[in-house]
């Protein structure tokens, strides 16, 4: 099969291609076609463990690891062959196909790209001979006229694709008119001529009161909007990279308040939003007002370990967090938020930030991390041994977890009794004391047996989820329109 390509592309950042996308897949799916996602390059500190070349565990970006699960298909590294991960302002971690290349990190950007492009278009056309539609999402806007030169995620991908483009604004924003001529003016000159359609994403109000702007726009540029989708709240789906939702959470008054508490380098906060359709009041917050009034607090994954220890320290935030592990309340500690609660940090080789050195702790529970080279990707099914106070719900229940960090923690000397493993067959991936649970893996939140035995409501399912976004697209757009993409 050589797969007919539907590529998203946005105005901005933030447009909602990434929701777009998966309900294109969902969609197309359901049309029974064989869909496959693609991107050539994210970024994003939001990542899945998925199957990597030679069977090895690999990451991509959760956006693409959803698509993939909405086009019934098994996510793997090629459908996101090139992941960077955001360390600091002005750098970045380069995965390239699933795996970490140093070589790659410190490459001047201009420099990088001609050595990423050959393998993203080399995993393009695996997965175009393997499908019948490709959904391909694109990155930021394709009218970034100081990166033309080398933008091969929005530009020469859609070129090498073929694919028909749609083009989509967030009109809640305000100025997507412009946005949109803008943007179709300015984009590279073949892909003007690929684009098929508009689209008015985060539509509120009255869509009469459109007019007479989508017949003037099409005027200006050939191109029809397809369609104005309105603004879809608590669809189910992560945010792909930013902080998610707001400081003022969500849930009923009288419901649980769960705090995350999301440091300058937190990672993988996405995997937190199950709480939010299981009836609890989620916030992400940096407020030590918020932190203190939390009945659960959330220290989540973190790129940064070191940086987000001794920011903690420098605002004070630490004082919250020790204080609300003393109280006996709730506390969860995932990946870096486990070595945030230790006692030390012990980097000899300055792998985090590329100094050396040895950073202090929390010091809530008595561990100390060492860095060390290797990256650890893994993902598998682990089981709970007996636990205590708030989380004994969990005792001896099964879930799926995945692995994704540096460095190894082991208890300190005179760790004491209080400190106990929380995993049975995997002493080293996670400890409980009192009301502390500290756990290498991710994903807790995203296990419906989880939710259900702490917080008594099961969220909707990932298949409901991924169908009410296909139901939504699928009433946005005419009749017909979604499938002639398809056509030459």
């Amino acid at each position: 099969m050589t797969a007919r390509a539907v590529m998203v592309l946005g105005c901005t950042s933030g447009a909602g291609k990434s929701w777009l996308a998966t309900a294109l897949c969902r969609w197309y799916a359901r049309q029974g076609l064989a869909v496959r996602p693609f991107k050539a390059q994210n970024m994003s500190n939001h990542a899945r463990v998925v199957q990597g070349p030679g069977g090895e565990p690999g990451e991509i970006g959760s956006a693409q690891y959803f698509q993939a699960l909405a086009a019934g298909a098994e996510p793997e590294v090629r459908m996101n062959p090139v992941l960077l991960k955001p360390e600091a302002d002005t750098r970045s971690q380069v995965v390239l196909m699933g795996r970490v290349r140093p070589d790659l990190t410190t490459m001047p950007w201009r420099e990088r790209s001609a050595h990423l492009w050959p393998t993203a278009l080399a995993a393009l056309g695996a997965l175009r001979d393997e499908a019948e539609v490709l959904v391909i999402e694109g990155a930021g806007s394709p009218a970034e006229i100081n990166l033309a030169a080398s933008d091969y995620v929005n530009t020469r991908s859609a070129i090498a694709a073929e694919a028909a483009c749609l083009l989509a604004a967030d009109i809640d924003r305000g100025g997507a008119f412009a946005h949109l001529y803008g943007t179709h003016a300015l984009m590279d000159a073949q892909v003007r001529g690929q684009v098929r359609g508009f689209v008015l994403n985060r539509f509120r109000g009255d869509a009469s009161l459109l007019a007479p702007a989508p017949q003037r726009l099409e005027e200006l540029t050939g191109v029809p909007t397809l369609a104005v989708v309105p603004m879809h709240r608590d669809h189910g789906l992560p945010e792909e990279d930013a902080v998610p939702g707001a400081s003022a959470g969500s849930g009923a008054p009288d419901a649980p308040r769960v705090v995350v508490l999301a440091t300058p380098h937190a990672s993988n906060l996405d995997e937190f939003e199950p709480l939010r359709a299981a009836g609890v009041a989620l916030a992400f917050s940096r407020d030590a007002a918020v932190l203190r009034a939390a009945d659960w607090l959330v220290l989540p994954g973190s790129k940064h370990t070191r940086a987000d220890a001794e920011w903690l320290q420098a605002t004070g935030l630490d004082g919250p967090v020790r204080a609300h592990a003393a109280a006996g309340r709730p506390l969860l500690a995932v990946c870096g938020g486990l070595q945030l609660l230790g006692a030390l940090l012990d980097d000899p080789l300055g792998l985090e930030g590329g100094l050396p050195g040895r950073t202090a702790g929390l010091g809530v529970l008595p561990l100390a991390t060492h860095f060390e080279p290797a990256k650890r990707l893994a993902r598998a099914r682990h089981r709970f041994g007996g636990l205590q106070g708030a989380w004994a719900p969990l005792s001896h229940l099964a879930f799926e977890g995945y692995e994704i960090h540096l460095g190894r923690t082991v208890p300190m000397p005179g760790a004491g009794p209080a400190l106990q493993p929380a995993l049975a067959g995997a002493p080293h991936l996670g400890w409980q004391q009192g009301n502390v649970l500290a756990l290498y893996l991710h994903g807790l939140f995203e296990q419906p047996e989880v939710l259900q035995a702490l917080f008594g409501r099961r969220p909707p399912a990932l298949e409901a989820v991924f169908d009410g976004l296909a139901d939504v697209v699928d009433a946005a757009f005419a009749p017909g329109a979604l499938m002639g993409l398809l056509r030459p």
